[in-house]
């Protein structure tokens, strides 16, 4: 496995989520024990990693409902801050785990709740949002995203609102009417950054909606220091939710998500709605960096 050891440093994992080439997906930082470590040491491995996100792996606190072995605290940072969720490196996370100690049933304590994540044979994991919830979107913020972004109102898909929607974490979601318009990311990343700190925002979720079951979706992330994330679980759950409250998709469904390919970083989500859970699935491969 690819690692950080220098002296008594924790152990850093290398995983890409959302993909099995190396060279495609959401590379993430995975520290299996991390539970020495405080917040300042967290962010500094996780700036040192220089992904998206690291996650961080601690013993389980009390009450989790969990298997004996399957059950642990998880973190995560950016290079810049911690974040409240994180998908792909909860699918990095889990595929590691299931290396280690097998493939089954994991249980994550986060930030955001209790995610429960199923891991098979063939290194394909499943997470279980928390439950989700979807608000209005003011019509000034909408602007003022879209001029940070450098999009006219008339290029949105009028079929898909703009909205806040949250499965662990907070994303803006805006809806390109063409292909070329997604293509086209070229924003102003200090007034964007600011925007989304001041709604608490963790991504925007742009989306271009090909079939009524197959988008394509971009995620900057100025937040944390990137430019753009390749491939966004915890985006992904929260449009889930966005496509249920809003009557776009009918459960059960499941959808499939293109995300990086504009980034030369290919990946694949696809998100399970269920007629009888309002909570959303998001399953991916993973597969170690080096």
């Amino acid at each position: 496995m690819t690692t950080d050891s220098t002296g008594d440093a924790p152990e850093v994992l290398r995983y890409t989520a959302f993909s099995s080439d190396p060279g495609g997906g959401n590379p993430a930082g995975v520290v299996p024990d991390a539970g020495a470590l405080d917040d300042a040491e967290m962010l500094a491995i996780a700036a040192r990693v220089g992904y998206s996100e690291t996650a961080f792996l601690t013993p389980p606190p009390p009450g989790l409902e969990a298997a004996p072995g399957r059950g642990f605290g998880i973190r995560y940072f950016s290079p810049l801050a911690e974040v409240p969720f994180c998908g792909h490196a909860t699918v990095a996370s889990a595929v590691a785990l299931a290396e280690r100690i097998g493939p089954g049933e994991l249980v994550f304590a986060t930030r955001a709740g209790t995610v429960p994540v199923t891991v098979t044979g063939d290194l394909r994991a499943t997470l279980t949002s928390v439950e989700p919830h979807v608000e209005e979107a003011d019509g000034g913020d909408v602007a003022e995203a879209l001029a940070a972004l450098g999009w006219r109102h008339g290029e949105l898909d009028p079929a898909l609102p703009p909205r806040i929607a949250f499965a662990g974490a907070r994303h803006l979601v805006l809806a390109a009417a063409s292909r070329e318009r997604l293509a086209a990311l070229d924003y102003d990343f200090e007034r964007l950054k600011a925007f989304m700190l001041r709604l608490d925002l963790t991504t925007l979720q742009l989306v271009w909606r090909e079939s009524d079951t197959v988008f394509h979706v971009r995620d900057p992330f100025p937040v944390g220091g990137i430019v753009e994330d390749p491939a966004t679980g915890a985006a992904a759950a929260a449009f889930g939710g966005y496509l249920r409250a809003l009557c776009l998709a009918a459960a059960p469904a499941r959808l499939t998500l293109h995300q990086g390919h504009d980034m030369g970083r290919p990946g694949l989500l696809e998100v399970g709605l269920s007629a009888d859970d309002p909570r959303v699935r998001v399953t991916g491969a993973a597969v170690r960096i080096g």
